[in-house]
């Protein structure tokens, strides 16, 4: 009997190991022989449970050479392998993905599955993402299977709009085992000298990216009107930078470097979730806030940009406060609740937790199985 194959593309390396690693588990039980086609040379026996890597030169942005060249690249992976499945992510990746494989598609030859973490046309987004992204989302809708959505507003115009069969998956799972432990005190105390951070400080954490939409301008400028009055007050931002020290330079500039930390890519996100009293997510667009999502797992009140990628888990007033984003100063207002610590700000809600129950990685995979399992007895039809 053929093995089942399955290729596993997005744009780069990170993008694998930081949300997908579970999936290539899920095929690797399920008896799959699992390719992974990204941007970067990491060896085949880095990636867990992966058979076969290719490095493919997947770009970011769209009026670049490289996209015709990794058009190329993967049409002649997909040709030569035979695959039965292909499920694809991020934007550039699965589009050219999505492309290279349209004729096996329509033939019936490959079954083609996209989640798309955040369409980039949303509402009140510019129109010339409308016209470009929302565009080459309904033309490859056409050659795509099943089109999974993690938000509702996403999924609404998807559902409405495009040519395909449509799901609502919320996010890509969080492992709730990663998070479920206590810190001691002595170990808090541990982490926080180890970072510099007095005991009886105030601890905010945005765990994200440092790049234009994760907008973290915004944070450094609430920082710098609220550390006049609570000099006790820190920021943690741990993530890879992708903006050229451009924050970095800022937060220089104003003296501020004692009190916002850049911790760049780090591997203990929980434990740094233990020390800190508030998150914060001031992206301007978000898919699904999966770094609120953990903070809000790990019992942290959130103050967070009002996106559709935060309204889905957020509710206003209770588990934490969504501020627009062209309101900074009422995003300052709502941190400073917080740090007073007089009263809590928020309202009680005992079903708060349960709330979250269905962004757990058990749960998420359990949707995604029924959907791959559809698209096999499908093709045993």
């Amino acid at each position: 009997m053929k093995k089942k194959k399955v290729l596993i593309t997005a744009n780069i390396d990170l993008f694998i190991f930081k949300f997908l690693l579970p999936y290539l588990k899920y095929f690797h039980d399920n008896k799959y022989e699992v390719h992974v086609a990204s941007n970067g040379d990491t060896a085949v026996t880095d990636i867990p449970y992966c058979d076969k890597k290719y490095n493919i030169c997947f770009s970011r942005t769209i009026f670049n050479n490289d996209n015709l060249v990794s058009y190329k690249q993967i049409k002649k992976i997909i040709q030569k392998n035979n695959y039965d499945l292909i499920f694809c992510h991020t934007p550039f990746g699965a589009a050219i993905t999505r492309f290279a494989a349209r004729k096996l598609q329509k033939k019936g030859k490959v079954k083609v599955v996209y989640t798309a973490h955040g369409f980039h046309f949303y509402k009140g987004g510019s129109w010339k993402n409308w016209l470009i992204f929302y565009n080459a989302e309904k033309f490859l809708a056409k050659y795509t299977d099943v089109l999974i959505t993690i938000n509702q507003e996403d999924y609404d115009i998807a559902k409405r709009k495009f040519k395909t069969h449509v799901e609502y998956v919320p996010g890509i799972g969080i492992d709730n085992s990663k998070y479920d432990f206590e810190l001691s005190k002595a170990e808090k105390d541990k982490l926080k000298t180890s970072l510099k951070i007095p005991n009886d400080s105030f601890v905010m954490i945005y765990s994200a990216e440092l790049n234009k939409n994760k907008n973290q301008i915004l944070l450094i400028n609430v920082m710098k009107n609220i550390l006049q009055d609570f000099p006790n007050t820190y920021l943690l931002l741990p993530g890879n930078d992708t903006y050229g020290g451009y924050y970095q330079s800022i937060v220089k500039k104003e003296n501020l470097s004692k009190n916002i930390l850049f911790l760049n890519f780090r591997k203990d996100i929980p434990q740094l979730l233990k020390i800190s009293d508030l998150a914060v997510a001031s992206s301007i667009r978000e898919g699904l806030g999966l770094n609120v999502i953990e903070a809000l797992y790990s019992g942290l009140p959130v103050v967070a940009t009002n996106n559709r990628g935060h309204r889905d888990f957020i509710i206003n007033g209770e588990n934490g406060f969504l501020v627009d984003i062209n309101n900074p100063s009422e995003f300052e207002n709502k941190v400073r609740l917080f740090i007073t610590r007089k009263n809590n700000p928020l309202k009680k809600n005992n079903n708060i937790q349960k709330m979250l129950e269905k962004y757990l990685l058990k749960n998420v995979l359990q949707k995604m199985d029924n959907i791959f399992k559809k698209l096999e007895d499908d093709n045993d039809e």
